[in-house]
């Protein structure tokens, strides 16, 4: 696999409707899905609606299925949890899955798997069934992102077309979670909790109609073999580091239950990063990563991850327990965000990224969220939105909108196609370990941020006000920091110019059955 192109260097753009092809072929290889190419967008596009908004959609609906199925405080967490763990474990292997059988059949089963879950869950009668459905929603999740990702590689190709496919679908990735608020609100308070997740089914009918017309099947004419030995170790390790973040989140750093996962996670990575310098077929080949401008952008995803949760969480925390909105009042707030998002989204890759490259676009929108962030420790215990919330909020939309879409398509651009399913994989690992790390890590300062607050105060009403909005606030400078830091690594990372090749020398034709 060839590196990126730098500037200076300009490699010749594959004609749209073509696909990548193999040094011994002769001629361009028809792109199947061309014809269909924005149809199957709306298609992917609802897929990768369905996966990060029921990041969200759910936590909304919580106190209401608490109260249905009465499980206990300690419980609750798992039914975030229980979706996080299957989804975070199983991506790599999924994503490996979608090369060895096909795109469009991993993206089916994916879309069925979701489907049914959702529909168990809706009509769950107890916990242990709702948090079962919710383990079957993150497995089937798993199969569902690599595939949405690496047909959106695949099915676009012709480098203007691309920018405006990868800014719908990064803006859909980088506000889904603000969109699932809104929608879990509303769902809430006029049907009831059961439709947070029923409303999956209806996604999945019109997606699953979609994908059976428009989609072909594609397999790879040589076929990469499952690599067994890795699949089982850097699930097992994706598994521990994700619940070892996750208890974090709730539970002291010195317990068993978070260190010892956190130190699992930590030998399992290593043995499966040794491993894959060892294997003939390995799971995660490293050139994957070792391409400049894609491991950079694997960074900036990461760092933009764990950032965002520093808007979306402890934002919603501050506006429904101190400023007493409602769900769907908070989920509305959050809507300026969401549409300055999806435009500066679009705007980086269909009119920027052609003409500048991902670096200063990436660096950009890192400082710019950095900023916004700094901008939201402004408030206080009876804030005006329009004054303290609107503006950073618009801020940092945009920031994220330059971030999240430019970075996914580099992720992927250039890619093997038979390591598409797989880059996407890892896109999404990096935004689903991204956003544990980040939970864990600004949960914990908020909160030693708080108990600091109320060492030798009294605890009166307004003084235990003043220590949760002082959490919130710390919380706002760490993710502001956490950006600064993605500025500085995306500019050391990230090369300058423009990207012109849409597929390496070495990638492999594929064959249509």
């Amino acid at each position: 696999m060839t590196d990126t192109a730098t500037a200076g260097e300009p490699r010749p753009a594959a004609a749209a409707g073509s696909a990548a092809r193999a040094p011994h072929e002769t001629g361009p290889v028809e792109n199947v899905h061309h014809a269909r190419r924005w149809l199957i967008l709306a298609v992917i596009g609802i897929a990768q609606l369905m996966i990060v908004l029921d990041a969200t959609i759910v936590t909304i609906a919580l106190p209401d299925a608490q109260k249905a199925l009465g499980f206990n405080n300690g419980d609750r967490q798992w039914i975030v949890t229980a979706y996080s763990l299957a989804f975070g474990g199983l991506l790599l292997f999924s994503g490996r899955l979608a090369d060895l059988i096909g795109r469009k059949r991993t993206f089916i089963l994916g879309l069925i798997g979701f489907g049914l879950a959702s529909a168990l869950g809706g009509a769950a009668p107890n916990f242990e069934v709702l948090v079962t459905a919710r383990a079957l929603q993150g497995a089937a999740g798993a199969l569902l992102a690599p595939a949405a990702l690496s047909l959106l590689t695949t099915t676009f190709t012709e480098p203007k077309e691309r920018g405006t496919a990868f800014a719908v679908f990064g803006g859909i990735a980088g506000s889904g979670a603000a969109i699932g608020m809104l929608l879990g609100g509303l769902l809430t308070e006029y049907f009831n909790w059961r439709w947070t997740l029923f409303v999956n089914v209806g996604f999945t009918f019109v997606a699953l109609a979609g994908a059976f017309t428009l989609l072909h099947t594609q397999r790879s004419a040589h076929r990469p073999r499952l690599d067994l030995f890795g699949t089982v170790i850097v699930s097992g390790a994706l598994f521990c580091l994700v619940y070892g973040f996750s208890n974090a989140a709730s539970h002291p750093w010195s317990a068993p239950s978070t260190w010892v996962f956190l130190v699992a996670a930590a030998v399992g990575l290593t043995v499966f990063g040794w491993w894959q310098t060892r294997t003939a077929h390995p799971l995660l080949p490293l050139r994957i990563l070792l391409d400049r401008d894609r491991g950079g952008s694997f960074a900036a995803v990461f760092i933009s991850g764990a950032g965002m949760f520093g808007v979306f969480l402890f934002l919603t925390y501050y506006l429904q327990t101190m400023l007493g909105y409602s769900p769907v009042r908070t989920g509305l707030a959050f809507l300026p965000m969401v549409a300055i998002l999806m435009l500066a989204a679009t705007l980086a890759t269909t009119r920027l990224l052609g003409a500048v490259g991902a670096r200063p676009l990436v660096t950009l929108g890192m400082a710019l969220s950095a900023a916004g962030m700094a901008w939201l420790t402004g408030i206080a215990v009876t804030t005006s939105y329009t004054t303290h919330i609107l503006g950073p909020l618009l801020i940092v939309g945009v920031g994220i909108g330059l971030v999240i879409a430019p970075a996914m398509s580099v992720a992927t651009f250039g890619v093997d196609p038979d390591d598409a399913g797989v880059a996407s994989a890892l896109v999404n690992t990096m935004q689903q370990i991204g956003g544990s790390i980040g939970t864990a890590l600004l949960n914990t300062l908020a909160t030693a941020a708080a108990t600091s607050y109320l060492v030798g105060r009294r605890p009166t009403p307004p003084v235990l006000a003043q220590a949760q909005l002082h959490s919130y606030t710390t919380a706002f400078w760490w993710s502001a920091g956490i950006f600064a830091l993605g500025a500085i690594v995306s500019g050391l990372l990230l090369r300058p110019g423009v990207q012109h090749s849409t597929g390496g020398p070495d990638a492999a034709p594929a064959v249509h059955t």
